[in-house]
């Protein structure tokens, strides 16, 4: 028993009364790291102004102008928010949940996510509320209609131009495509030219806004020749003596001025409604560039 009083004893004075100079040096050490990692990471608090960009349904569309950016209250460890750099954040404002329709959205962490790094928190956001009208996206098939410029070589014209595909299909909110039937390619330049050509991977795209198209180019064919002319003429009406067909043809110049009555072949039959009509076959020569624009029975 008087061992262990004296090995108490002993304890007592090794603990708290010897090597004073070791153990304050160990304290200042141990101070000074517990200054040195509470005082870096002393919450601190900071106000960015960061990009506001809305994430809505797949089958709404944001319609209305939003605020580009707004203001968002960060806190946390203060050495991180040292390292944030504002061109790295964005505000992103989650709509998924909101039917369509002339909404005011509240703007607070609930909504609004920030990619931060870890020990970051987003507080509040500034202005708390803004306008949003969110409208139904719809999705239908338009015409493609290609746009040229410039002209061909004097005495020429262009005959067509058409889009392979014809038709493609655009994605947009319902009171921009209920109007919309058609949709342009970029200009197709037709300086210089004297005969018909194609150009590939011509881009189509819309002037209307928040139009999404799906097929984004499209092959364009030029049809080019010599300038047409009107030219009539008067064949007998075959099985109806004492009846005419008259008829005006608009074709290429040189051809359609070479060109005489019997090199066309005139049939009479009957159209949609049961009635004798009179139809006009083109000699070889004509019938890839011109077409029959008035027809007569008299």
């Amino acid at each position: 028993m008087a061992d262990s009083s004296v090995w108490t004893k002993h304890l007592i004075r090794k603990v708290f009364l010897e090597d004073w100079g070791l153990k304050l040096l160990a304290l200042a050490i141990a101070l000074a790291l517990w200054v040195g990692v509470t005082g870096l990471s002393t919450p601190t608090v900071r106000r960015f102004t960061v990009p506001l960009v809305p994430s809505a349904a797949n089958n709404v569309e944001v319609t209305n102008q939003l605020i580009s950016d707004v203001d968002v209250v960060l806190s946390g460890d203060k050495r991180e928010l040292d390292r944030l750099n504002r061109s790295d954040l964005t505000a992103i404002l989650e709509l998924s949940d909101v039917p369509a329709g002339d909404r005011v959205v509240s703007l607070s962490p609930d909504n609004v996510y920030v990619n931060l790094p870890q020990g970051i928190k987003l507080t509040e956001v500034q202005p708390g509320r803004i306008a949003v009208n969110l409208e139904a996206v719809e999705e239908k098939d338009v015409d493609v209609e290609p746009q040229v410029t410039g002209k061909p070589v004097e005495g020429f014209e262009v005959y067509s131009a058409t889009a392979v595909p014809a038709r493609i299909r655009v994605r947009a909110p319902s009171s921009v495509i209920k109007g919309m039937d058609s949709i342009s390619t970029d200009a197709v330049d037709l300086t210089g030219k004297k005969d018909g050509f194609t150009l590939r991977q011509v881009a189509v795209r819309s002037s209307l806004p928040k139009v999404a198209v799906y097929n984004t180019v499209v092959d364009v064919f030029v049809r080019i020749g010599e300038k047409r002319i009107e030219r009539s003429f008067t064949l007998p009406a075959p099985g109806l003596p004492g009846k005419n067909v008259s008829f005006t043809v608009f074709g290429p110049k040189t051809a359609l001025t070479k060109a005489k009555a019997e090199d066309f072949k005139v049939d009479i039959v009957l159209n949609d409604a049961g009635e004798e009509a009179p139809q006009v076959t083109l000699p070889a020569g004509l019938a890839d560039l011109s077409e029959v624009k008035k027809i007569k029975l008299g």
